[in-house]
């Protein structure tokens, strides 16, 4: 009979993300919430502020802190990661996700203090020579019917959220030392490592009594129960090798995947 002691993680950030304003603004659609192997999540504040709501800001400075602890956590982050390979292809751009960050900040500087729609409208930014299009989409959002990476303005949409968070993924990776971000850094995790994953929410969020939560608290509460359920149950695993031919497989490698996407 499997046990606690045999999870691979020992606590679990789920995090709704939310593309909105700048990344110092404090939003309602940003939404933590963390659990331990024994316990269900509650929802985590932010650092006490005249700001109500977390920012995109804060949430990277946070999970810095709290990554550098030794305790490997697995984080679930609600959008996003990379873009499609023909999105590579169009720009020449090898397929290594850390080249992609940095290409992606230069062009689409969304960690500065400016709105996404800033750099869309040309008013800063060169969004002009990195553009993408709908109609592409990555292996793992085709395997999970989510909408492309690069679909603005629909219901239900992360493009938004992707390109505010991008920048961000940036950063912590570049201020945290042996965070594994799944699976750029190798679809085999080391064990004791902590975590840093793409999520999609609506995977999971009906199969949990919703209670007193608003819609983004629900998502974020959601990803994190799933996590950490899964990896006491024994189901996680499975899961960081979904069955991908060697197609997909490659090209999932500059993609990136959606953990809980079999």
């Amino acid at each position: 009979m499997r046990t606690v002691d045999s999870c691979f993680f020992d606590r679990y950030v789920g995090i709704d993300y939310s593309g909105a304003k700048t990344p110092t603004s404090s939003l309602p659609g940003l939404r933590v919430y963390v659990a331990n192997r024994n316990s269900f999540p509650s929802e985590v504040q932010p650092p006490p502020s005249p700001r109500k709501y977390w920012t995109r800001r804060g949430i990277a400075e946070w999970l810095v802190e709290h990554l550098s602890e030794a305790r490997p956590t697995l984080v679930g982050i609600d959008h996003g990661f990379s873009f499609p390979v023909r999105f590579f292809d169009e720009y020449r751009l090898p397929h290594e996700w850390p080249a992609f960050l940095d290409d992606f900040q230069k062009h689409w500087p969304t960690d500065h203090d400016i709105y996404v729609a800033f750099v869309r409208e040309g008013v800063c930014g060169n969004a002009a020579a990195r553009r993408g299009n709908a109609s592409w989409r990555r292996v793992t959002e085709q395997r999970a019917r989510a909408k492309s990476v690069f679909h603005f303005n629909v219901r239900g949409t992360v493009a938004n959220s992707t390109y505010a968070g991008i920048p961000w993924l940036r950063y912590t990776r570049l201020q945290t030392v042996g965070v594994h971000f799944w699976p750029f850094d190798g679809w085999v995790i080391p064990r004791g490592r902590s975590v840093i994953a793409e999520v999609y929410p609506s995977l999971w969020s009906r199969a949990f009594e919703k209670g007193k939560r608003n819609d983004h608290q629900h998502d974020a509460f959601s990803i994190a129960e799933w996590m950490r359920r899964s990896d006491v149950d024994g189901t996680l695993a499975k899961f960081f090798t979904p069955n991908l031919e060697l197609a997909e497989k490659k090209a999932a490698d500059a993609e990136g995947w959606i953990l809980g996407v079999a």
